[in-house]
């Protein structure tokens, strides 16, 4: 009777946790809509292949570089490890998440991330946090950065923090219960239609221009984690356009970069080296790159990142390049159907890019 009422007990449990487990695949946000970057952290598992390089950041890194030009004109292998409003603690234990399964040869660090580092939205945490797997990494990325009215046990269990969506459930809920495929290409946000950059408010002007001690803590950290595993770090600024990158937090990141060997690429100063065109190159007037100019980012980092030592043309590789050929191919599928949809919508303007 006894061992009856334990088998019984375990069924019980399993189904329980079944139902509990379906329900939370149910309940939690698919990000399949018009926002798709909460599947961008989980993207990456489904990598089969290392990377010789790895970008780090919020949106400054996952929208304004190609990986898919770095291989197509370089060879070069790489992957965008970045989320909206990534924190750069986030990023430094995303860096630590990512070394469990490969060491890349080089991390291009966003350091617009420097500007904030607590969130001030719980969906940004949400969309970078829930697609970890779980580790010590994803425990103490948690911890690191949760706001005062987050509670870790609900990362645990997100279903106590999604409970009541079922109000909001859309037909997408039910379309990617189980799976939602690749909405990134190597992590990177493509978007072909064309706004031309327009006029912003005019900088103000602050009291204090230092960044908070704790991002610099963390910019060591992923400073330090990079030298300890052989991997050369770059630091790069975006060509955004907005909101401002003041010269004092510019002058405060080339001094670090100085100090400690590093390499230290402002691209709103290299954009005509570049061939940044803000009046065809961004899809948000200046603020982010459309493909077109993240094309042109990729051009002017190719031979940057060949330079590093450990990067190198992989194109003469069977292997690799039939898996890279797949993502070419899906990348050509994906940037021509934005560009019939966007020409139909008159978003995108007709030019021969160089």
């Amino acid at each position: 009777m006894k061992k009856k009422t334990a088998v019984l007990l375990l069924a019980l449990a399993l189904a329980s946790g079944a139902v509990i487990a379906g329900l939370t695949r149910l309940l939690v946000p698919k990000y399949m809509g018009l926002v798709v970057e909460g599947n961008f952290t989980a993207e990456y598992y489904q990598e089969t292949t290392d990377h010789d390089v790895l970008i780090l950041g919020n949106c400054e890194a996952y929208e304004n570089v190609s990986p898919i030009v770095l291989w197509r004109e370089f060879g070069i292998t790489s992957y965008i490890r970045g989320n909206a409003q990534q924190l750069i603690a986030q990023s430094y234990y995303l860096l630590e998440d990512t070394l469990k399964y490969e060491t890349p040869k080089t991390v291009v660090f966003s350091v617009s991330s420097m500007q904030q580092f607590e969130q001030d939205n719980e969906s940004y945490n949400r969309m970078t946090l829930d697609g970890m797997r779980w580790s010590p990494s994803k425990i103490n990325a948690i911890r690191a950065t949760m706001m005062e009215d987050e509670h870790f046990i609900e990362y645990v269990f997100p279903i106590l923090r999604f409970h009541e969506r079922w109000r909001e459930l859309e037909p997408d809920d039910l379309t990617y219960l189980f799976g939602r495929g690749k909405v990134s290409h190597n992590g990177y946000y493509l978007r072909a239609d064309v706004r031309p950059a327009g006029e912003f408010p005019e900088a103000r002007r602050r009291s204090d221009y230092s960044f908070d001690p704790r991002a610099w803590d963390y910019l060591e950290r992923i400073r330090r984690l990079c030298e300890e595993n052989g991997i050369t770090l770059i630091l790069m600024k975006a060509p955004a356009l907005y909101p401002a990158w003041y010269d004092e937090w510019d002058s405060q990141i080339a001094a670090y970069a100085e100090e400690n060997g590093l390499r230290y690429i402002n691209c709103i100063r290299e954009s005509d080296a570049i061939g940044i065109d803000f009046s065809q190159d961004t899809y948000d007037q200046g603020i982010h790159m459309n493909v077109y100019g993240a094309e042109k980012m990729a051009r002017y980092l190719g031979p940057i990142l060949l330079e590093t030592e450990g990067v190198t043309d992989h194109r003469g590789d069977p292997a690799l390049t039939q898996v890279w050929e797949e993502k070419c191919a899906y990348y050509d599928e994906k940037k021509a159907e934005q560009e019939a949809e966007f020409a139909e919508l008159g978003y995108l303007k007709q030019f021969t890019v160089q």
